[in-house]
């Protein structure tokens, strides 16, 4: 479609914000702009916002389809999620609850929500080159303290980068404040209604909804509009900024990243005209001059990003073990490389962290699983921290089934990230001949450093750390850790006993170079998980260096069963 020279505008409904009396203000004034003022030029798209973002009609000039889209809102489409309170009784309406619960973790989510689909709607907009108009209707928008003023500036800076400006309609239209409340609401607790408190508060929470669509609508070179039944005036006022203006850039000479706000006032010579323009904007910040928040939002971004960061290698690896039935522990293990780690001297050792932000989704794409860690690095010599691999272990419980896993790291001297992305399979081990875990390989017996239970790999006050590379040296130890459930018993003498063999062969090729005694089990040593756990020692030195097939042979001798799991294994000197 050829967007050149038409007046581009979108009708985004909150349907998250708004009572269905309110909706329908909305949709009737969008009805009348489009019945009686659409003009050939104009090109209209419908969204809104209840629990997502949706499109409910992409830019058109088709009234039919237009008001199609618009009469979809009516009935109870309407969530109108109200702001709740912060858990003080006093002034609120005493509604027979015996207690009044505290919702301010719920408002800042629900305001970050509202901002993020601007945000969106604005960078879905950003490819078209030219002026974007985005009314939209909402109940109001509070802001809680500090949390939500981060997703506010992101929403002004990103819609300005897009060229698009927003204006926002109160749909609470005229209201008048009574003391003491209406009759929508039953009467208040406290004294504070004798004190005029209440009446305060409310004309407070009023304003202070107001204050955050001012904001995003005056920022992005919109306007906002209150106390007004008719919403006719957001339409003329669209019409009037859109029908003839300039579009002005300039390069900053300032150069510093420092994401503060940037103020441009715009001049002209002629005295009979009045400017109306942006007033500023963010500029770009480098990662010295974020903030906390902003640093959990770039991460969160990454994780949620089609095309992921790739400036610093990460790789990951799982492994999983039974817990019960339908339970598993799934060992996630996060490895970066100690030489693309930015470390300066060693005075930097109190910036030396890694974050990492990971998220496993079934097939559905739902969430089971999250990672949230900052991991403090081994202090050293710049010249030995390079040489290792830095190393994080975390676990997560899950049902067998298949699983995307997304990892995302960052190292916080200079910000640089990397991702890494894998499918993640959880049998179901009770539809295997044999049930037996994966076979984990590490070189490392590290003294426990956190409680963790339910991880099958701590074991005696000490965690076998797994080596995710399967790359180890000839003078380090290989420690082979697996389990084997249910194995079938034999009645002997009255008792009941188990007969499970297991050995390790290492093959060059086609050729067994090396192979462990066979060691025998009469027992399951985790009863709690019907669980027979083997774990082998082998020094690396019996081996030459190369690439070896390891080979686990696994006998259920009494049910006559038996499985051959291997993993590649390279040795070096």
């Amino acid at each position: 479609m050829d967007m050149h020279g038409r007046r581009l505008l979108v009708l985004f409904f909150d349907l998250s914000s708004m009572q269905p009396e309110e909706i329908e203000r909305a949709v009737k004034a969008a009805h009348t702009y489009i019945d009686e003022r659409l003009s050939p030029a104009d090109l209209i798209a419908v969204a809104s916002f209840s629990t997502s973002l949706r499109i409910d009609q992409d830019f058109t000039t088709d009234r039919e389809s237009l008001g199609a889209a618009l009469d979809r809102f009516g009935g109870p489409a309407g969530l109108g999620f109200e702001e709740g309170t912060t858990g003080d009784a006093e002034g609120t309406p005493d509604n027979g609850a015996a207690f009044t619960p505290d919702d301010t973790e719920f408002n800042i989510f629900n305001t970050d929500r509202r901002l993020e689909a601007l945000q969106t709607l604005s960078d879905a907009l950003s490819g078209i080159q030219q002026k974007k108009s985005i009314v939209y209707f909402s109940s109001g928008m509070n802001q809680t303290g500090q949390e939500n003023q981060v997703e506010v500036r992101r929403t002004t800076d990103r819609a300005n980068r897009a060229n698009v400006s927003i204006y926002a309609a109160d749909t609470g239209g005229l209201q008048a404040i009574a003391a003491g409340g209406d009759a929508s609401q039953a009467s208040t607790r406290g004294v504070s209604t004798f004190s005029g408190a209440s009446t305060l508060n409310q004309i407070t929470r009023l304003s202070a909804s107001q204050d955050t669509l001012t904001t995003i609508a005056e920022d992005t070179g919109g306007r906002a509009f209150f106390d007004s039944n008719d919403f006719g005036d957001v339409f003329r006022r669209v019409v009037s900024d859109t029908s003839a203006y300039y579009v002005l850039g300039y390069s900053s000479s300032n150069p510093a990243r420092d994401g503060k706000f940037r103020h441009i006032k715009v001049q002209v010579k002629r005295a009979d005209v009045r400017i109306e323009s942006r007033s500023g904007y963010y500029a770009s910040r480098d990662f010295a001059h974020s903030t906390k928040n902003d640093r959990e939002a770039q991460l969160e971004e990454q994780l949620l990003a089609d095309l992921p960061p790739s400036d610093l290698s990460a790789y990951a690896s799982t492994a999983y073990f039974r817990l019960a039935e339908d339970r598993y522990f799934v060992v996630v293990s996060v490895i970066v490389p100690g030489y693309q780690l930015p470390f300066t001297s060693t005075t930097d050792k109190g910036r030396a962290t890694i974050d990492v932000l990971g998220m496993v989704r079934d097939a559905r794409q739902r969430p089971v699983g999250r990672i949230r860690d900052n991991v403090s690095l081994a202090q050293g010599s710049n010249d030995a921290l390079r040489r290792r691999i830095v190393q994080y272990e975390t676990g997560l419980e899950m049902p067998p089934g298949t699983y995307d896993l997304k990892i995302v790291v960052r190292e916080n001297l200079t910000g640089t990230m990397g991702s890494f992305e894998a499918p993640v399979v959880v049998p179901d081990v009770r539809q295997a001949p044999v049930k037996m875990s994966s076979v984990v390989v590490g070189t490392k017996l590290e003294p426990l450093k956190r409680t963790d239970k339910d991880n099958p790999l701590v074991r005696a006050g000490r965690e076998l750390v797994p080596n995710v590379t399967h790359v180890v040296s000839s003078d380090q130890h290989l420690f082979f850790y697996y389990e084997l459930y249910d194995p079938a018993e034999a009645k002997t003498g009255g008792a009941h006993a188990v007969r499970v063999l297991t050995s390790i062969a290492f093959f060059r090729g086609r050729v067994r170079v090396f192979e462990t005694p066979a060691v025998q089990t009469t027992e399951v040593s985790e009863p709690n998980r019907r669980a027979a756990v083997f774990q082998f020692d082998v020094p690396a030195a019996s081996l030459q260096p190369g690439l070896y097939t390891c080979q686990v042979n696994v006998i259920d001798d009494v049910a006559g069963t038996f499985t051959f799991p291997r993993v590649q294994l390279l040795v070096r000197r």
